[in-house]
């Protein structure tokens, strides 16, 4: 799983921010790692310079093997509560996704037909 930072020019990207970003979400998506092919991470200070109540954004963006792009946001106070609130709202919605494909691949295809004794003479 690859993990691709952008910040807003309101955030300064760092190698300790990527770093910790990276931890964040290699932990908290462990369970999906081998389904997700890259993870895209915006960050943005909707504020500015200002601080504010929620004003950190985090927008997640996965791509799933063979599915459409998926994506989650939220808003914190800090950033890296924000990863964490993205994180956790991407991996339930990665559960409910992973879910609903592998009912549809368990599903038959059609009806099994019923046993049928030949006809006694």
């Amino acid at each position: 799983m690859k993990i691709q930072l952008n910040t807003d020019s309101n955030i300064k990207g760092s190698e300790s921010l990527t770093a910790k970003v990276n931890a964040i979400i290699e932990k908290g998506m462990k369970h999906y790692a081998d389904h997700v092919t890259r993870v895209e991470v915006h960050l943005g200070d909707e504020n500015g310079g200002k601080s504010g109540p929620k004003d950190k954004r985090c927008m997640l963006e996965a791509r799933l093997e063979g599915q459409p792009p998926v994506a989650v946001k939220d808003h914190a106070t800090t950033l890296e509560q924000a990863v964490q609130g993205a994180v956790q709202q991407l991996t339930r919605l990665l559960e409910s996704k992973m879910g609903r494909l592998n009912e549809h691949r368990e599903k038959p295809s059609a009806q099994p037909l019923p046993d049928l004794e030949p006809p006694q003479m």
